[in-house]
């Protein structure tokens, strides 16, 4: 007999599974949260607006690694010294990360379901 796997009704679910928090126990009003959220939000935009939860992962990785790289790049153009190998290892990972989950950006279905249209077109009734 094969297991079935069922989803936690919303009440037993983390706080990153409902959708609460991005990342566990981060102060969501630093500068770098706010710019994680800018970066992930962008990037489940390009997607059409609801990912996969594999797709969501690696968006999240793909967002810290953005942000990695524009500290890295911050530094360097305020005098600082810059890694090359580390900084192309991850901006060539980021760009899998980015080729993974699509670099079009795909537009949102916005195609009615058919309960939507009925009451949209012929009243509650429908």
């Amino acid at each position: 007999m094969a297991k079935t796997t069922s989803v936690p009704k919303p009440q037993g679910r983390s706080r990153i599974g409902n959708g609460k928090d991005l990342l566990p126990g981060v102060n969501g009003r630093s500068a770098t949260m706010r710019r994680y959220r800018e970066i992930y939000a962008q990037l489940v935009r390009d997607m059409g607006g609801d990912p996969s939860e594999a797709k969501s992962i690696i968006a999240k990785r793909s967002a810290t690694l953005a942000i990695w790289c524009e500290d890295v790049e911050a530094t360097m153009a305020n005098g600082g010294d810059l890694d090359i190998g580390e900084f192309t290892t991850a901006t060539n990972a980021l760009r899998r990360l980015l080729t993974d989950i699509g670099l079009e950006r795909k537009a949102r279905d916005i195609t009615p379901t058919l309960e939507q249209y009925l009451r949209q077109n012929h009243g509650e009734a429908a």
